[in-house]
């Protein structure tokens, strides 16, 4: 039998005036990608805030549930999808995500590339990302290709659009199965 690796990516929209702004004008339900090798979301990684309470302060973040921004905002809505790869695949991403985690006081958040994004021009610099375009970069470095695009072209409705992923949950991030045995 030959086993299955996925990866998973998670889409959310907190309902933060960040998100409202974007929102208003991508039309698009979900504005935050992150990736996570398990399916609990345990081991997940973006681009966001670095503190909590503190959204100007932003760059590579590992994202946790219950203790970081998420848990600041209960009502977080969200859907989730998997990508079937390869242990190799695995193995590859986890080899980029691992140059992001030994540098990530390196690396800022590229507000400027969100707005690159907008009019179609990538805007990008080296240790400077938004959130869809770290997600695609791990998947682009790896060499799964999703797109014929730049990862600074990639928005959160990309993924969502892509129909190389299989789609898991749609709902409140609290409710998702394996969220809430944890909590119970």
């Amino acid at each position: 039998m030959i086993h299955k690796s996925y990866v998973y990516i998670l889409l959310t929209d907190t309902g933060t005036l960040f998100t409202k702004s974007i929102k208003k004008y991508t039309k698009a339900p979900y504005n935050h990608a992150s990736i996570s090798f398990d399916p609990e979301l345990n081991d997940m990684y973006s681009f966001g805030r670095k503190k909590p309470n503190n959204p100007m302060q932003g760059g590579f973040v590992k994202e946790d549930i219950f203790t970081g921004t998420y848990s600041k905002y209960p009502n977080t809505t969200c859907v989730i999808y998997k990508l079937e790869v390869t242990d190799r695949d695995i193995e590859k991403m986890k080899r980029v995500l691992n140059i992001f985690i030994k540098n990530q006081n390196k690396f800022l958040y590229n507000l400027i590339g969100v707005l690159g994004v907008s009019i179609n021009e990538p805007v990008e610099f080296s240790n400077s990302y938004f959130c869809s375009q770290f997600v695609a970069e791990v998947f682009h470095r790896s060499g799964i290709k999703l797109w014929n695009k730049l990862p600074a072209l990639v928005t959160p409705d990309d993924f969502r659009k892509n129909e190389q992923l299989l789609f898991v949950y749609e709902g409140k991030l609290f409710d998702y199965e394996p969220i809430k045995k944890r909590i119970k």
